[in-house]
């Protein structure tokens, strides 16, 4: 009988042993990846390109100057350790899934969200480039509003979901104006609008600005701010995101790879988890 107990006693010791180890274990893969993670952050910068470091092997993708990936890359960011603000100046319940705070206004009328958050980088690119002729995007109807034909007086009566574009406000082409043209964006494109109009893109030509999306309601995008490529041809990517409710908009952690984060290796139709969401299907698109 003695010898039964102390076996049992015996046992229990060793799986007290087992489940003790394991945290232990895990603890200590978390701190060596946060320690490799940390390596490729500079804390003490204000852009996307100086705020990632590249992995042992990478070098970054050139692009032209004036290139809206270039735009992207020098992307401005507020200083380290900024907290994603909701666009009602509350802090956003989980701040652990970000590694930048990009300088992106957020509408105090909540209207700015995911995709509508990269539809106002994009705009703002293009009228920096004076090509404001190519702002425009489809409603989830499917009809197109030009920032043209707004700027002209043209807005539109919905019904349904038919639109109709009447000539009913005076002409005016001023920057205030325009962001009053993206809030009309805002109410009627989305994710599911941007899904199906714009073309999607094979994971082997990806660039910086091209898109990752989930078409729905709700969906979801991320955009590409970074690019780099080691020797064997292989890429990797930063990736920054609005969300809902509209709130800042965010460089991400790539919390399911520690040691590569926050770069990701993006492939098609795989797994692709961002901080607040799980992309189960891969399509890239990207800004006509």
């Amino acid at each position: 009988m003695k010898k039964f107990v102390l076996l049992v006693l015996s046992l229990s010791a060793i799986v007290v042993c087992v489940f003790q180890f394991k945290p232990v274990k895990k603890m200590v893969a978390k701190v060596e990846a946060t320690v490799v993670t940390t390596s490729l952050i500079n804390k003490d910068s204000l852009t996307i390109v100086s705020r990632v470091n590249l992995p042992i092997g990478y070098k970054r993708v050139i692009y032209p100057k004036g290139s809206f990936q270039e735009y992207l890359r020098n992307y401005p960011l507020k200083p380290f350790g900024s907290k994603i603000i909701n666009y009602d100046d509350t802090e956003y319940f989980w701040q652990g899934g970000h590694i930048g705070i990009l300088e992106v206004p957020v509408p105090k009328n909540g209207l700015q969200q995911c995709a509508d958050a990269l539809i106002r980088i994009r705009s703002e690119y293009l009228w920096m480039q004076n090509r404001k002729d190519e702002i425009g995007f489809n409603f989830t109807s499917g009809h197109y509003c030009s920032w043209l034909k707004y700027a002209a007086g043209f807005r539109p009566k919905i019904n349904g979901n038919k639109v109709s574009f009447y000539k009913t406000a005076t002409e005016n082409h001023t920057k205030e104006n325009f962001y009053k043209y993206l809030n009309v964006i805002y109410m009627y494109s989305g994710t599911l609008s941007l899904f199906n109009e714009l073309k999607s893109i094979e994971a082997s030509d990806l660039k910086i600005g091209d898109m990752l999306i989930k078409g729905g309601s709700p969906g979801h995008i991320v955009m590409l701010g970074d690019e780099a490529v080691n020797n064997k041809g292989e890429k990797i990517f930063l990736l920054f995101q609005g969300n809902t409710p509209a709130q800042s908009v965010h460089l991400v952690k790539n919390l399911e790879n520690t040691k590569l984060s926050p770069w990701y290796s993006l492939q098609k139709d795989t797994t692709i988890p961002v901080s607040n969401y799980t992309f189960q299907s891969s399509k890239f698109v990207r800004f006509k």
